[in-house]
């Protein structure tokens, strides 16, 4: 059901600006979100494919934010307050600041719209090696503010790209599946891909997202902890077949 449908019987007044979702669960999973979001597409769920949500789905009642990141989704969902304000929730407040140094120690407290991000699937980490020959690269895309319009896969560390196929339904802040044909000839390299979505919004490296974000380049070169990570993501293949994770270096 559309949240604004319930927004609506409940008569809300102009100066609510900001709803707060609490959860059910022990922890009182709680999380804030403006009030022109909430009137647009989130919708509150009671049942997915003709039967009732599952408890590891947020049975009785899920929140769903499309688009925005996932903590904005409320499992449990127990009380919907609307407020005239944002408030700093605990999990909001602890787990979604992170310091950063171009913004003089300050974190960055809300998160919303995902940006583009895709992922090559398979072959990836931890799945059976490769043969040399004929490969299909397969894996998905997505966007949470428009729809996917491109995909393009290396198989050669970045030097170079070229387009994936995108495979229907291809739909707004939704996943996307694509495929690439590859001849692997048994040498060691790095295969990623990269999406794009109608907004005209590119999936940046690491090394792109650490320097918008202001991290400096020493910090780049090893995991620094944040949020909203859309960066490409590297698969290093070897010569035995194996892959392995390359987003950042042994």
């Amino acid at each position: 059901m559309p949240l604004s449908v319930l927004l609506n019987e409940a008569g809300v007044q102009p100066g609510g600006t900001w709803i707060v979702m609490e959860g059910a669960d022990p922890g009182k999973f709680s999380h804030t979100l403006p009030m022109g979001k909430a009137l647009d597409d989130v919708f509150v769920a009671y049942g997915q494919n003709g039967e009732p949500l599952r408890p590891e789905q947020g049975y009785p009642l899920r929140m769903i934010t499309p688009g925005w990141e996932g903590p904005f989704s409320v499992k449990y969902l127990k009380h919907i307050k609307v407020v005239d304000q944002a408030y700093h929730n605990f999990n909001q407040s602890m787990n979604h600041s992170i310091p950063r140094e171009d913004i003089g120690g300050k974190a960055r407290w809300y998160h919303y719209q995902w940006a583009t991000k895709s992922v090559i699937t398979r072959p990836s980490a931890g799945l059976e090696p490769l043969r040399k020959g004929y490969v299909q690269i397969t894996g998905l895309a997505w966007s949470g503010g428009g729809t996917i319009t491109k995909v393009e896969v290396s198989t050669d560390g970045g030097k170079s790209w070229k387009e994936a196929t995108l495979h229907a339904p291809v739909l707004p802040r939704a996943h996307t599946r694509f495929t690439f044909d590859w001849a692997w000839n048994g040498d060691e390299t790095v295969i990623m891909s990269r999406s794009t979505d109608d907004t005209g919004d590119v999936q940046p490296t690491r090394a792109e997202l650490y320097e918008h974000w202001g991290i400096p380049a020493a910090e780049a070169q090893k995991a620094v902890r944040t949020t909203h990570f859309n960066a490409i993501q590297p698969w290093r293949v070897a010569r035995d077949g194996t892959l392995h994770d390359a987003m950042f270096p042994a």
